[in-house]
């Protein structure tokens, strides 16, 4: 069978990221950026002021149309001015676009600087981690205004409702009354999320485990659907398959499985 690790656990989970956000940007407009060159597809920055002005009219439009609930968002409006014609990568030009999206991440988005990237990061592919990290960023924000989200995006929705969903079974009494709230919190979406297949996530789960020969196991165990118990503490983490990964949801991003036991299993900290 296929392997589910085809690289270092290290590399993986950018890779995954990379994955999602290339077919996201193929399908929002049409595009054909592979993986093994994602940075080199964006390096003039054309793609990316493109969507940024993209951001901004989905924005308007939802500002238009749910005004209250735009009152309490930060919505970007101004458009990012960028040369499209004969960009040759690593150009003045191409640096002057991708700095000028840079800007638009900072002061229309307010994007903290944890997220951020610099234009050489891009333009000289020193930094591929951050530029990925702030796509998605830029991805969650547009998602707020219901545009398309890449699926770790939709992932993090779905989790976020099952939470909401909890919360309001003990606090509101109905699920119903939780859904509401949901609708409320985001009025324009009227796609249905594509919801991960958990139908065989478990087995996967296992056999990422069974990796580790120990006679006493690092502990991980199944909560419900997708949630498990890990280590000795009570510490609950989501976990879903994206693709050909298991991906972890950790604080406010993503991490693969593997690269999450090797951080937190004793006994995989002490091989590596």
């Amino acid at each position: 069978s296929k392997s589910i690790r085809p690289f270092r656990s290290s590399e993986e989970y950018l890779e995954a990221m990379k994955e999602d956000l290339a077919e996201w940007f193929n399908t929002l407009y049409d595009l054909d950026i592979q993986v093994d060159t994602f940075l080199e597809s964006l390096e003039t920055g054309c793609h990316l002021c493109r969507h940024a002005n993209n951001v901004n009219r989905i924005a308007l439009d939802f500002q238009q149309r749910h005004p209250e609930v735009a009152a309490h968002m930060r919505v970007p409006q101004n458009e990012v001015v960028f040369q499209a014609k004969n960009v040759t990568p690593g150009s003045f030009i191409a640096r002057d676009n991708v700095s000028n999206f840079i800007q638009w991440c900072r002061q229309d988005l307010g994007i903290q600087d944890v997220l951020m990237f610099e234009t050489n990061d891009l333009v000289l592919k020193k930094n591929e981690k951050n530029f990925v990290l702030c796509l998605l960023e830029v991805a969650r924000r547009g998602s707020k205004f219901g545009m398309l989200a890449p699926m770790l995006i939709q992932m993090e929705e779905e989790i976020e409702e099952e939470m909401r969903d909890q919360m309001g079974y003990s606090v509101l009494g109905t699920h119903q009354e939780s859904r509401d709230l949901q609708v409320a919190t985001y009025p324009s979406r009227v796609r249905p999320i594509a919801l991960c297949d958990l139908k065989n996530l478990d087995e996967l789960v296992r056999e990422i485990l069974s990796c580790c020969s120990c006679p006493s196991q690092f502990p991980m165990v199944k909560v419900s659907e997708g949630k498990y118990k890990v280590g000795d503490s009570s510490t609950l983490i989501f976990v879903r398959v994206l693709r050909s990964h298991v991906m972890v949801r950790v604080g406010g991003g993503w991490d693969t499985l593997e690269h999450y036991l090797d951080k937190h299993d004793p006994c995989r900290c002490s091989s590596l």
